[in-house]
């Protein structure tokens, strides 16, 4: 009895280095390739340089000595370390009640943003919605037209939003731009097969939402809170137009008004002989502190939702 012989195999033999693409296999760069790295980090640190300065400087002016500043002798450290400016912001009993005025605007606004948002994104997402197609067209016609600020005003006063909080929330409940991004998200990510099962094990529409659609939607939800919560935080125009009553003034337009009361003190002390030079150095670093204040919370904020921000921007933006 003979043992069986075993061919040899025929084909050749390849091993990972055979494989350029492979990423086990290290690749060794050349000159060129060093070259195109070194000037890509240098323009990235320019780039980091150039967005993250401007605002260490304003930092670094709300606590340094005025007249250092105007001399040009503050550049990256602060020098003759001075908290005037913020004592006279936070010694002014409107900027907390501006605190809390903004706050309730942008969490009651940016909830209800949501809440309208994110079911007709859905809605106009799905194809069997025979009449997506033209309300779509209607909610882009009026990204290019509007009745303008004349006809804005004299419909929020028969409607009773003058002097009313509701003005921050009710007008700006839902923005097309984020309808758009949100529908995109909703076409290009969530696949169909979910909602096929969804009807194999009973589930409507609003069970498919509830349960499936808003758990795999983290992103593109994260995302556009941040937008509608920013665009709430720095509504100044609202404001300035539709409201007089003081009390119910968000914090951008109470800042606005410490501004210039400050400024009108430069023309009181100007008119009084009073040392001018010192005031005007003085409002220069309440309104650096007055920028500090308003942007904190916000780049306190946004460290916490980044990972969201970069995914759902991406994932958004695949399909129009």
């Amino acid at each position: 009895m003979t043992s069986a012989t075993v061919q040899p195999s025929l084909a050749p033999k390849t091993s990972a280095e055979d494989i350029p693409w492979n990423p086990k296999v290290r690749q060794t760069k050349t000159v060129s390739d060093w070259i195109t790295d070194i000037v890509i980090w240098v323009v990235l640190a320019l780039v980091v340089v150039a967005v993250i300065y401007p605002i260490w400087f304003v930092i670094i002016a709300s606590v340094s000595n005025q007249t250092a500043v105007n001399q040009g002798q503050v550049t990256i450290w602060p020098k003759g370390f001075n908290l005037g400016g913020y004592e006279k912001v936070f010694s002014d009993s409107r900027i907390w009640l501006g605190y809390w005025n903004t706050i309730v605007y942008s969490v009651v606004g940016t909830a209800l943003n949501m809440l309208v948002t994110i079911p007709v994104s859905f809605a106009l997402s799905r194809r069997e919605f025979k009449p997506r197609r033209i309300i779509l067209f209607l909610f882009t016609f009026t990204m290019f037209f509007s009745g303008g600020l004349i006809p804005n005003y004299l419909l929020f006063k028969q409607l009773g939003l003058l002097d009313n909080w509701l003005v921050f929330i009710l007008p700006g409940a839902v923005s097309v731009w984020n309808v758009i991004i949100a529908r995109s998200f909703f076409e290009s990510s969530i696949p169909e097969e979910l909602h096929d099962a969804s009807q194999i094990d009973g589930l409507g529409y609003w069970g498919y939402f509830l349960k499936i659609v808003i758990p795999l939607s983290s992103a593109i939800i994260a995302v556009l809170a941040l937008y509608y919560f920013v665009g709430h935080w720095n509504d100044f125009f609202t404001g300035l137009v539709y409201i007089r009553d003081t009390e119910k003034l968000p914090l951008q337009n109470v800042l606005r008004s410490i501004l210039l009361a400050n400024q009108t003190g430069i023309t009181g002390a100007q008119s009084s002989g009073m040392d001018l030079i010192q005031q005007r150095e003085f409002a220069n670093q309440i309104k650096y502190g007055v920028i500090i204040v308003s942007t904190l919370p916000l780049l306190v904020l946004y460290p916490f939702l980044q990972k969201y921000f970069n995914k759902g921007v991406m994932i958004g933006a695949v399909k129009g």
